[in-house]
């Protein structure tokens, strides 16, 4: 499947097996592209099913949900990789805030706030520490996030920038 729908390939018979198409490797399964469309669709809140829908609609390709689990599954190892990666040991600025996003829980898209910790670094580079969902903000909850970034490698933060009292 590609970006412009179906494709007819028609590989020329060899009997030596040296034929390597240019377009679609030996062996391939999938195009390049096609699981970053699966997760956006998830990530945006999407049902197994309605991405099903959608890619039969849009594509005429028929998916088995199995296939895009084992899609959105394969970005889970990433994820967690990241959110476990070393910090530096000092940051000068740290901004503490929360977004209000779409979140589909329960079979149901509901509002959320998103805490994110920002980092800005000596270089000056900024760097997203931390992304953590809660249903109430706390001292007990603001606690957790100082620890996990406590654990992961941070020793000092210059200024922290938070908004409310």
């Amino acid at each position: 499947m590609g970006e412009a729908g179906a494709l007819e390939i028609a590989l020329p018979r060899d009997r030596a097996g040296t034929f390597e198409p240019v377009l679609i490797a030996k062996g391939q399964k999938r195009f390049e592209g096609f699981d970053e469309k699966i997760i956006a669709m998830y990530a945006r809140g999407m049902s197994v099913r309605e991405i099903q829908e959608f890619l039969l609609d849009q594509y005429q390709v028929e998916v088995g949900h199995h296939f895009i689990s084992t899609v959105t599954a394969s970005m889970l190892e990433e994820l967690h990789a990241w959110q476990n990666r070393p910090l530096e040991a000092l940051y000068p600025i740290v901004f503490f805030d929360a977004l209000r996003v779409k979140i589909r829980d329960e079979g149901a898209v509901k509002n959320k706030a998103v805490y994110l910790a920002l980092g800005v670094a000596a270089d000056g580079r900024k760097d997203v520490l931390g992304l953590w969902i809660e249903q109430h903000e706390g001292a007990r909850f603001w606690l957790g996030v100082m620890n996990e970034l406590k654990t992961r490698g941070v020793n000092d933060i210059l200024i922290a920038v938070v908004d409310g009292p």
